[in-house]
């Protein structure tokens, strides 16, 4: 070993030992008599003393031409220091040197090895090795590495049971696209990396597996955010001879046996609301339950998907109202002192392009008890008392509509809730608000292709009581399946699965598929369920959304060893890239000009 401890374990008991570090200087501080060093490693920093007339003058000389980043292994004794440091655990002590090695020199880095540095996004992705010496960044795979050391230590402890599942599989034509991988001693095909090993833990569940779990890659060619990269991974769990319920009690418990033993946190029972309330509420299926701003609706046309609601804004002269499907809103509480030029800030904040809404109704409960709003042509002061005692407003708070088509305006408010929320403070990382969304429809009908798409996937189960209307009223079939959602983030989202081969015939039928494609693409599953397959269900979680909510982040970048930017490129290696045309050849790929 080229050290006897590393740079963050000596403590004034250890005094007058000698030691040998190795590491990287972080700083060299020259005081003409006195030379300081800081020497870090993975564990922490320890503070080297080299003094004129105390060290031998060569060693002495040496020390000043070393830089930042040089690989350092120092020898020398253990010694209290005059001035100590209470800001890092090493802070009592100093190593007087007598021997230095320069183990490997180094060019002076692009930006600053410190926790607040001054490298920018793409030059700290450029040098991601030298990014990952900062203390933040490590800090963060510290975490993740926790999360993972618990998670195993939670599904053992409940009889779960590893199975690594194929990287190369059969691409399909639901979901995002996938990363598809040609095949040399097959010309003409191809392998697909998977997006997600659901097919195989669901033939795990048929083998008897009945407690499968795996922390697993996945890969997905899709758009990318600060919350997705092409590769991500899942810590993805099946169980058998289970319904609903069981799903929901034993990964609420994996979440809060994470809390607890990563965050220390004692975390509440996880509540649980249906995707329709979702919706009304919070116009979103994973809302930040963090704070309150529930929608309040002025006005909802039945059928709308909405609770009926006495109109209290149409046949007052305002054409906006009268001609829209729903008129809604959020009470911003102590907001009414906001100024006109907030309020149009506001205004135009939510008619970006990205949001759509073509305005926004304000109403101000002042201090006082009057009542203010930027449709009071059209409204008396007792009918705009009628709308905050609906709201449940209280002088000092500020009244914020948007009308229209029900899910753009829902979808618009959304919006605006989000930012209210961060505008007051109200969406605080170090605090935590988790809730199940139950009941999602199975189906969603794409407008463009003029069919029906699995919301989740075509293995999820439609509630039982609603399997008879699969054929006469698909839009209104509940899905057996469930979200976790944390702090407005979706971190985890399952089902129970469809198990008999005629009730997933249905629904390949009810998707678009012939008998043809639908044997072609999971004949091997349906020949399965002819074998005894159990009833089962299972769950994904998204592990870098899981690291991130943890560290307090809203980017997964930070938790990932080596990601990828926003283009889908490690710009370390450059990647992708072009491959030679004999590979091209071998392949049976011809290049495109």
């Amino acid at each position: 070993m080229l050290r006897t401890h590393t740079c963050g374990e000596l403590r004034l008991s250890d005094a007058s030992t000698t030691v040998t570090l190795s590491g990287w200087v972080q700083t060299i501080r020259d005081k003409g008599g006195v030379l300081w060093i800081d020497l870090r490693d993975r564990y922490g920093i320890t503070q080297l003393i080299l003094e004129e007339g105390v060290t031998a003058a060569d060693l002495f000389a040496t020390a000043r031409t070393l830089g930042r980043e040089f690989v350092l292994q120092a020898t020398g004794q253990v010694v209290e220091r005059k001035s100590k440091n209470p800001n890092i655990l090493t802070g009592d002590v100093e190593v007087r040197v007598s021997a230095l090695t320069v183990l490997n020199p180094a060019k002076l880095p692009p930006f600053l090895i410190e926790d607040e540095t001054d490298g920018g996004d793409d030059l700290r992705m450029k040098y991601r090795y030298l990014d990952l010496r900062r203390n933040p960044v490590r800090q963060n795979l510290e975490l993740r590495h926790r999360m993972a050391q618990q998670t195993r230590l939670y599904m053992d402890g409940q009889q779960f049971i590893e199975v690594e599942t194929p990287v190369l599989i059969k691409s399909t034509p639901e979901g995002a696209r996938d990363f598809v991988v040609p095949s040399r001693m097959n010309p003409g095909e191809f392998y697909a990396l998977p997006q997600s090993p659901q097919t195989f833990k669901q033939l795990l569940m048929v083998s008897g597996f009945d407690r499968y779990y795996q922390i697993v890659k996945c890969f997905r060619d899709e758009d990318l955010r600060a919350d997705r990269q092409p590769e991500f991974t899942q810590i993805d769990c099946e169980m058998s001879f289970v319904e609903q319920e069981d799903i929901l009690q034993m990964f609420e418990g994996l979440v809060r046996h994470l809390f607890k033993t990563v965050k220390g946190i004692d975390l509440a029972s996880v509540p649980r609301m249906t995707y329709a309330d979702a919706m009304r509420l919070y116009g979103s299926d994973k809302p930040d339950t963090r704070f309150g701003m529930e929608f309040t609706e002025l006005k909802a046309v039945r059928g709308s998907g909405t609770v009926d609601t006495v109109d209290l804004t149409s046949g007052k002269g305002f054409g906006v109202f009268d001609s829209a499907e729903i008129v809604v809103g959020i009470n911003a509480p102590g907001c009414a002192s906001y100024t006109r030029k907030q309020l149009d800030e506001l205004t135009e904040w939510i008619k970006r392009p990205q949001i759509g809404a073509k305005g926004l109704i304000y109403v101000r409960y002042n201090e006082d008890g009057s009542l203010k709003s930027s449709v009071d042509k059209f409204y008396t002061e007792s009918e705009l008392k009628a709308w905050a005692d609906r709201f449940g407003a209280k002088p000092g708070d500020l009244m914020l509509l948007i009308s229209g088509d029900a899910a753009k305006a829902r979808k618009q408010l959304n919006e605006l809730r989000l930012e209210m929320g961060t505008r007051l403070g109200l969406r605080d990382p170090n605090v935590f608000s988790t809730l199940w969304v139950l009941d999602f429809p199975l189906l969603e009908y794409g407008e463009e292709e003029e069919r029906w798409f699995a919301m989740h996937h075509p293995f999820t189960s439609p509630k039982p009581e609603d399997i008879p209307l699969l054929e006469t009223d698909p839009g209104a079939v509940r899905a057996n399946a469930y979200d976790l959602v944390i702090n407005g983030t979706e971190v985890g989202g399952g089902s129970i699965r469809i198990f008999n081969r005629d009730l997933q015939a249905r629904m390949f039928s009810l998707l678009g598929f012939s008998d043809e494609e639908a044997k072609a693409q999971f004949g091997f599953l349906m020949d399965a369920f002819e074998f005894g397959a159990p009833p089962h269900g299972g769950i994904a979680f998204g592990f870098d959304r899981l690291c991130s909510l943890f560290g307090g982040a809203d980017s997964i970048r930070d938790f990932i060893a080596f990601p990828k930017n926003n283009s889908g490129r490690d710009v370390m290696i450059d990647s992708p890239s072009t491959i030679a045309d004999k590979q091209l050849d071998e392949l049976k790929i011809r290049t495109v000009v």
